[in-house]
């Protein structure tokens, strides 16, 4: 069996997964917060850099998709640069917390939002986080 026979495989070698810690434990929702989906499939992040992570019931990443409901979880500070990726599982404190849909760039070059589709929108508060918690995306295939 070759890598070839599988479409979403072509480009996707192995990797090492991208660790951080919430700086920021983030408590707010919006329904109506109009970020959309870049067309960037993946983004390298280099350690000392803060993003926004963002809870979202969207499922479609599809570049140019709005997301409207969304819940903040927080900011994480990368410590261990590599490449984040549509796909990719984020781990939180030990525990999954979904699935990376994709990045908002509205705040760039300061900050990347990156999307986790999580089934609902839930904030940093409801999932009792608490800064210095472990963050890290791990590649799910």
């Amino acid at each position: 069996m070759t890598l070839l026979a599988d479409p979403r495989r072509t480009e996707d070698g192995a990797k090492r997964a991208v660790l951080g810690a919430l700086v920021k434990v983030l408590i707010h929702r919006r329904e109506e917060r109009g970020m959309v989906v870049e067309p960037y499939a993946g983004r390298c992040v280099r350690a000392g850099e803060l993003h926004e992570l963002v809870s979202t019931d969207v499922t479609d990443g599809t570049p140019g998709t709005r997301v409207n409901r969304v819940g903040f979880l927080g900011f994480a500070e990368i410590s261990r640069a590599g490449v984040i990726d549509r796909g990719d599982t984020v781990w939180i404190a030990g525990r999954p917390v979904g699935t990376v849909l994709g990045f908002d760039a509205c705040h760039f070059p300061n900050h990347y939002n990156i999307l986790i589709s999580t089934g609902e929108p839930v904030t940093g508060a409801e999932l009792d986080l608490a800064p210095e918690a472990e963050v890290r995306f791990a590649q799910s295939r």
